[in-house]
């Protein structure tokens, strides 16, 4: 079974002997426009309700990037508070998608990770990477911060990992500092023997008491049940930051690079 949505980038869910396998892709390096973002944590929440779905795996399409974070385009044409605020609530609607969802999500991270995409390998349950896969917090570059998905990345890595990407933003952190900060439990030499580690997790997971791992999932989260009002209050400060005149400029000399 497949169903596909279309717009400027694409979710596709394929569902298989209890695997739901959640693909975003988006022709801009993976970026995620806030449509694609709505799409997306729609598709989780779908997963998470189907009962015929016992484990996900959350992927992005290509080879090189899983995910370039936030859409610049998108960014560099917020003009108010309101729309900044709905913008960044799409991440958030994302990271809490997945830790509200009942079943385990495995992540599958096959290049780089940018912004938005550490918050995403954050908020998955299980994560896998390739050697590719290094991750980087750019926000403070453009001068916002990574409010929204500070928790999630928080949370996975600790503050002190944290604060080491969100404060020196340009710098990429390769995949093996993320593996033994605890962000990709295996990291790979290519996709191919990561996607063989990724179908046996999954097969054991399905064959697992879907109660148990329901009630595992919800013992592994708590202390987020106030992240509805967090990440609220969080896309609030990146919709009023994305307005000011030094992220304007930051943001348009970025896309040039």
């Amino acid at each position: 079974m497949e169903l596909s949505i279309k717009l400027q980038g694409n979710i596709n869910t394929e569902i298989e002997n209890g695997i739901a396998t959640i693909t975003f892709f988006h022709p801009a390096h993976n970026s995620l426009p806030g449509a694609l973002l709505a799409k997306f944590a729609k598709a989780i929440t779908d997963a998470g309700e189907n009962p015929d779905i016992k484990v996900i795996i959350l992927k992005s399409a290509g080879d090189r990037t899983f995910c370039a974070g936030a859409s610049f385009d998108e960014l560099m044409s917020i003009e108010d508070f309101d729309i900044g605020k709905q913008f960044f609530m799409g991440f958030a609607n994302v990271i809490n998608a997945c830790r509200k969802c009942p079943k385990f999500i495995i992540g599958r991270v096959q290049g780089k990770a940018v912004g938005g995409g550490v918050g995403i390998a954050s908020a998955v349950d299980y994560c896998f990477a390739t050697k590719y896969a290094s991750v980087k917090l750019s926000e403070l570059a453009v001068g916002i911060g990574p409010f929204v998905v500070g928790p999630a990345v928080e949370r996975k890595i600790g503050t002190s990992a944290m604060s080491q990407l969100a404060i020196d933003a340009t710098e990429w952190r390769d995949a093996i500092w993320a593996n033994a900060m605890g962000l990709y439990a295996e990291v790979f030499d290519n996709a191919e023997d990561m996607d063989a580690a990724i179908n046996t997790l999954a097969q054991k997971l399905v064959n697992s008491n879907p109660e148990a791992m329901r009630l595992l999932k919800r013992v592994f989260w708590e202390g987020t049940e106030h992240w509805d009002t967090l990440l609220e209050r969080r896309a609030e400060m990146s919709g009023q930051l994305v307005l000011s005149k030094y992220s304007k400029n930051a943001i348009a000399a970025f896309k040039k690079k």
